[in-house]
């Protein structure tokens, strides 16, 4: 297997292995996958039954509503 590189840059993250970097950064470290079946509608009758969802992210915590 060829090994590659990974470059990350910025300082912050929201993606489906976690809300901020440490908790990506421990998710990648731990070999967590992302990817699990969908929860957000049902996906019957498609022809895929995964995603890699942001679960549980509140935008409101990180974000002011717009006026």
């Amino acid at each position: 297997m060829e090994k590659r590189r990974v470059l990350i840059t910025g300082m912050g993250t929201v993606n489906p292995l976690g809300h901020s970097l440490p908790q990506t950064w421990q998710a990648v470290r731990d070999g967590v996958c992302g990817i699990a079946p969908i929860t957000q509608f049902d996906p019957a009758g498609q022809k895929v039954s995964l995603a890699a969802e942001v679960k549980g992210f509140v935008p409101e915590n990180y974000l002011g509503k717009p006026e």
